[in-house]
């Protein structure tokens, strides 16, 4: 099966930086078997943009999958109730 390469924005990193551990061992951890299965069960594709969210909890990573080249880019991660605004 093809692995593909996670590539956090400066956002995504941020933001994770902000969050407590607790919080951040499980978005960890989904990130990173999205190298495995970048649409995994639950996932589901934006209408407003060429981009994925999947739920952990009340938070939301925004990812965009690169096919051609196995680039997974966290675009960004954020609480259900802010994720959504610009």
């Amino acid at each position: 099966m093809r692995k593909y390469t996670i590539v956090l924005s400066k956002r995504a990193k941020k933001i994770l930086d902000t969050l407590s551990d607790h919080i951040v061992e499980p978005i960890h951890n989904a990130i990173i078997a999205l190298e495995e299965a970048p649409r995994p069960v639950g996932c589901k594709k934006l209408k407003n943009r060429d981009a994925y969210r999947i739920r952990i909890g009340d938070y939301r990573i925004i990812y965009e999958i690169i096919d051609n080249e196995l680039i997974i880019n966290i675009v960004t991660v954020g609480h259900r109730k802010d994720i959504y605004r610009n």
